[in-house]
């Protein structure tokens, strides 16, 4: 009885060791984070103020965020 036991206690072992080896390598984010358009437009502001964007970037990403739908 206890190298039944031993037996079917190493078979259990084995299967859980084999559940996590994955080779899956992705990752699904659920959720969604809601930026308001006042606030990407305060984040460009910044940016052009460090120097991160041009004043012609400035102004056509300045115009892409006041056309996007709410």
């Amino acid at each position: 009885m206890p190298r039944l036991a031993a037996l079917a206690l190493a078979l259990f072992g084995a299967a859980v060791l084999v559940g996590c080896g994955s080779t899956r390598t992705e990752v699904t984010v659920q959720g969604s984070t809601r930026i308001t358009k006042g606030q990407e437009l305060i984040d460009l502001q910044k940016a052009k103020a460090q120097g991160a964007v041009t004043e012609r970037e400035f102004e056509e990403l300045r115009q892409i965020i006041l056309r996007r739908p709410n």
